[in-house]
C-alpha cells in the first residue's frame, strides 16, 4: 500500500516565503491555510497586511471526502465558482443512505461536487489578494498579549538549511483556522472536544460503481459509527467514522474493508489516510474565540454534528471571520464576529438535539420506513 499521495498533482499557484522573510508585524496572522484559512485571509486584507502560516507543506494533502456542498458552491461564487477542470468522474454525485444490514437504500436529490482536496485547497489560496503573504512549513506555537495590546504570536519555522528557529510575529488579530486539533484553541482556556477517528482508503475499482455518495452502515465493526463509499475516477474513496477512543482503528479499516469487497467492485488500497473530527458534546464546544483572537472551522466547532460535512461551515465562519476584523477594531471584533456565526451556532444545536435520535436503532427504522421524499427533504436540512 503506498502512503504517499498517488494522484495527480496541481502546481500550486502561490509561492511560500522563506523563515528568513516573514515580516516582523502584520495587521492580521490566519493560522491555517485550508476553506476557513482563505476566507478569513480574504476579508482581512481589506484591513491590512495578512500572513497566513500552515504547519504542513503546501498545497497540502489534508484527509478528506472532497465533496462540496451546494452551501459551499454559494459561497465559491463570487469567485467564479469552483472550476470545472478540477471535477473529477463523475462530476456531481447524489447523497444516499444504505442501511446494509437490512437491505434498506434510500436516494435522495441532494447533489455535490466532485473533488480530491489537495488541488481544491490550491485553488483556494489563488483566492486570496497578492498582498497576503503565505508561509508553508511554519508552525504557530503560542502568543502573548504586547504591551501594546496588540498580539505577539511565536512561530516556529525552518531556515533555508533545514535548521527550525523561533520568530515573533506581532499582530493586531489572531486568526486560529488550523482544524480539529487546533493549537490557537488550545491556546486558549476555552473548552477542548473529543475527536472521531476518519481512516479512508482510495482503492482500485474493479467495476462499476454508482455515481453517489453513498452513506453506509452495517454492524460487526468495533467503534464503527458511518461510513461513505465515492467513485473518484478509477478509484473508489472508503471512509469510516470511528466512534472517540476507539482503538486500532487501521486493524479495524481492514476489517470492513473485506466486508465491503463482497459487496462492491473494489480491489486493493493504493492509499491510506488518517485524520479527526470534532464530537460536539453540547453547543459550548463551538467557541468563537477570545478577544482578538478568533476560531473559524473546526478549529471553533463549526462542522455539521450530524453529516460531519465540514468545508461549508469552514468557508462560512471564515468569511464571517474576516468580515469582521475588515469592520471593526480589536475590542469590537469578537463581538462582531460572534454575532454573524451565531445562526451558524443555532443550527448545530438543532443538529444536536437531531443527533442522538438519528443514530439510535429506533431512528434508523423509522427511516427506513419514511417515504423517499421525506428522507430526500431531510436531508438537506442535515
Amino acid at each position: 500500500m503506498e502512503t504517499e499521495n498517488t494522484l495527480p498533482d496541481q502546481i500550486s499557484r502561490r509561492g511560500s516565503i522563506s523563515a528568513q522573510l516573514l515580516p516582523d508585524e502584520v495587521t492580521t496572522l490566519v493560522v491555517g491555510t485550508g476553506p476557513a484559512g482563505v476566507m478569513a485571509a480574504v476579508g482581512a486584507a481589506a484591513r491590512g497586511p495578512v500572513l497566513m502560516i500552515d504547519a504542513f507543506t503546501l498545497p497540502r494533502d489534508k484527509s478528506c471526502g472532497g465533496m462540496i456542498h451546494p452551501l459551499s458552491s454559494e459561497v465559491l461564487a463570487p469567485f467564479g465558482g469552483v472550476p470545472e477542470s478540477l471535477l473529477l468522474t463523475p462530476a456531481q454525485v447524489s447523497f444516499r443512505y444504505n442501511d446494509w444490514d437490512r437491505g434498506i437504500i434510500r436516494d435522495t436529490d441532494l447533489y455535490f461536487l466532485n473533488v480530491d482536496r489537495k488541488p481544491f485547497d490550491d485553488w483556494l489560496l489563488s483566492l486570496v489578494p497578492d498582498a497576503v503573504r503565505i508561509a508553508d512549513a511554519t508552525r504557530f506555537v503560542d502568543w502573548t498579549p504586547a504591551p501594546d495590546g496588540r498580539i505577539q504570536a511565536r512561530l516556529s519555522c525552518r531556515d533555508a538549511d533545514g535548521s527550525a528557529r523561533d520568530v515573533t510575529v506581532t499582530c493586531s488579530y489572531l486568526v486560529g483556522a488550523d482544524g480539529p486539533r487546533s493549537t490557537v484553541r488550545r491556546s486558549l482556556a476555552v473548552p477542548d472536544t473529543p475527536h472521531y477517528i476518519t481512516v479512508q482508503d482510495y482503492c482500485r475499482r474493479v467495476g462499476e460503481l454508482d455515481p453517489v455518495f453513498d452513506c453506509f452502515w452495517f454492524s460487526g465493526i468495533p467503534g464503527f459509527a458511518i461510513g461513505y463509499v465515492i467513485p473518484k475516477n478509477d478509484r473508489a474513496l472508503v471512509g469510516l467514522v470511528y466512534h472517540p477512543g476507539t482503538k486500532r482503528a487501521h486493524e479495524l479499516q481492514d476489517r470492513a474493508l473485506d466486508k465491503l469487497r463482497e459487496r462492491l467492485p473494489i480491489g486493493e488500497s493504493l492509499k491510506r489516510e488518517a485524520w479527526t473530527a470534532p464530537r460536539h458534546r453540547n453547543l459550548r464546544d463551538v467557541v468563537a474565540g477570545t478577544g482578538s483572537v478568533l476560531l473559524c472551522g473546526e478549529a471553533g466547532g463549526f462542522i455539521s454534528p450530524t453529516s460531519g460535512e465540514g468545508i461549508s461551515w469552514a468557508l462560512r465562519s471564515g468569511r464571517s471571520a474576516g468580515a469582521a476584523i475588515a469592520a471593526c477594531d480589536p475590542p469590537d471584533v469578537l463581538a462582531a464576529y460572534s454575532r454573524d456565526v451565531e445562526p451558524l451556532r443555532r443550527d448545530i444545536e438543532r443538529r444536536l438535539r437531531w443527533f442522538p435520535w438519528m443514530n439510535s436503532r429506533v431512528g434508523k427504522t423509522l427511516a427506513g420506513m419514511a417515504p423517499p421524499a421525506w428522507v430526500s427533504k431531510m436531508t438537506h436540512n442535515l
